[in-house]
């Protein structure tokens, strides 16, 4: 009941200034109005269709972000900082995604249309601003797929062991992340489910496993215990300064950094929301349980690492990109378990598959959005009659070709992983300009009177998760290349800060060009082309059968 009533506040707020609503699509039924994204924005028709369902949003939402940084990046930073360190720096690190996601939830359920948080920016902060963040997020993620692309190929490489056939692999998995993101929308959606389905079953298995190899069901019966937190201990060293409380810091700074790019990602529901059907509702639904995902995923599976493997394991030194490298695999192979550890690999395969295909997804729609509104050549704002942005989609997949430069020999593989590198940053500014915004739009709706209170989403403790956001994704900026510092090497700085420079001169080469100015609160439009409750959610049916009442807890 709270949240019909939540809904009918949304839209009777939105009808407030009829006069400057996109008019409706009077000729269609309710139903097909709902299909559409909405009918324009700022004067241009947004041809994307809302195909997306409530269970492929849901899992999006709750396994979004689980993937190598979990199953296999998670053992560098068992080595880094030790089993508390790490603890301590992805529950951090978590808090920040939170209150990221909160953020951009929120401005998403008032206003499901194309362009996401970059559109928002332009709306509520500056059209610069915007500009150089949707930018930002196209190169970031644009670049970020044939990088899914390689860790998928070398993945492969835990059963073929032959270079020779990387090429052959790379170009495989290619064409099929973008054969599903051709065949539209729905099959993306698709795709997805499962994908996170397979992680979520194996992140569970996992921990599950991790357990009773800790307690001392395993084959070789070794109860472990808090055993590794003794000895060799809860706090690694980072090697970097004599002084033994400083170097642990630094130990645990650098883990931060790494965590932070685990949780990247969880933004996609935002995308995807012009693409959503019922978007506030099932957007809402989805926040409200990603907190749990972060505690029982991301916490739980740390925590149980640091528990089943030492820091100083020399298996944690290895870096072949492959279920050997994990540090639960590591746990497992230490058990004398058997089998296992290829039944993980292939499930991180999808994990990787499953990154690439959101990358290729993400980039296009951001990129569909910048060009509906002026900011990127027009041609990337054709739509086919099924609502796919299909040049948008040719432009992003185009890149998958970076990923032959990691199936050569020679030179090729150093600069793809300094390309990719060069991009890392991206992610942390996006966080950042999301949380920016949605503190302007907390006080322009504020200052305008409306009380966010009633909107289909929102968390009580806005405005200070953003603020919390604001200040980490910040400083996650500023450290992200703090070790260069210590033995300086150029090209490492250059790819570890070159975005900020770059960020700034999209902004101010825009803000110079177009004469843009800030937008102050009591100006903002914070209702024009925004679609009403009746345009865009589907009547909820309620579960009837024991199967749809399970589904409907579950998804």
């Amino acid at each position: 009941m709270a949240s019909k009533d939540k809904e009918e506040a949304v839209s009777s707020a939105l009808s407030e200034k009829a006069d400057n609503v996109a008019p409706p699509i009077s000729d269609l039924c309710d139903e097909e109005k709902a299909s559409f994204s909405t009918v324009e924005h700022d004067g241009v028709h947004d041809g994307v269709k809302r195909q997306l369902k409530q269970r492929h949003v849901q899992m999006i939402a709750i396994a979004g972000t689980i993937g190598t940084g979990l199953f296999l990046g998670s053992g560098g930073a068992l080595r880094a900082a030790g089993p508390l360190g790490a603890l301590m720096a992805y529950g951090l690190v978590g808090t920040v995604a939170y209150a990221s996601l909160c953020s951009v939830a929120e401005m998403t359920t008032w206003a499901p249309i194309s362009g996401s948080y970059p559109y928002y920016a332009s709306r509520w902060v500056d059209p610069a601003f915007g500009f150089a963040v949707g930018w930002n997020s196209c190169y970031s993620l644009a670049i970020s797929l044939p990088g899914e692309i390689t860790a998928a190929t070398i993945l492969l490489t835990f059963w073929d062991h032959s270079r020779e056939h990387l090429a052959a692999y790379t170009a495989a998995i290619a064409v099929l992340v973008i054969t599903l993101n051709v065949f539209g929308v729905k099959y993306f959606g698709e795709s997805e489910f499962y994908f996170s389905l397979i992680k979520i079953s194996l992140i569970i298995g996992l921990i599950l496993c991790g357990l009773v190899i800790d307690l001392g069901g395993a084959p070789n019966h070794d109860r472990i215990g808090f055993r590794y937190w003794k000895e060799p201990g809860a706090l690694a060293r980072a090697n970097l300064v004599p002084n033994l409380h400083t170097d642990r810091f630094l130990a645990f700074i650098s883990v931060v950094v790494q965590a932070a790019y685990s949780f990247q990602g969880m933004e996609l529901i935002a995308v995807a929301a012009s693409e959503t059907e019922s978007p506030r509702r099932n957007i809402a639904k989805a926040v409200h349980r990603v907190f749990y995902r972060i505690l029982i995923f991301y916490i739980f599976g740390i925590l149980i690492i640091g528990m089943c493997v030492p820091y100083n394991d020399t298996s944690l030194l290895q870096a072949t990109g492959n279920a050997a490298q994990s540090p639960f695999v590591i746990a497992i192979n230490r058990a004398g378990i058997k089998v296992l550890p290829h039944i993980i690999n292939a499930a991180i395969f999808t994990s990787a598959f499953s990154a690439a295909n959101s990358s290729l997804y993400c980039g296009s729609r951001i990129l569909y959005g910048l060009a509906l509104r002026g900011q990127a050549p027009p041609i990337f704002s054709y739509c086919t009659k099924r609502g796919l942005p299909l040049p948008a989609v040719a432009a992003i997949g185009s890149f998958c070709l970076l990923a032959f430069m990691n199936a050569g020999s020679g030179g090729g593989e150093k600069a793809f992983d300094w390309l990719v590198h060069l991009t890392t940053t991206g992610g942390f500014i996006g966080w950042l300009a999301l949380n920016v915004t949605y503190a302007r739009f907390w006080r322009g709706m504020t200052v305008q009177g409306y009380d966010l209170r009633k909107n289909v989403y929102h968390s009580r403790l806005q405005p200070y998760l953003s603020y919390w956001g604001i200040f980490w994704t910040s400083s996650f900026i500023l450290i992200s290349g703090f070790k260069v510092f210590f033995k300086f090497n150029f090209q490492d700085f250059l790819a570890s800060y070159i975005n900020i420079p770059l960020f700034l001169a999209l902004f101010l080469g825009y803000r110079w060009s177009q004469g843009t100015k800030f937008r102050r609160a009591e100006d903002m439009d914070l209702v024009t082309g925004i679609p009403s409750i009746e345009e865009t959610e589907v009547p909820e049916v309620p579960p009837q059968t024991i199967g749809e009442k399970i589904a409907a807890v579950v998804f």
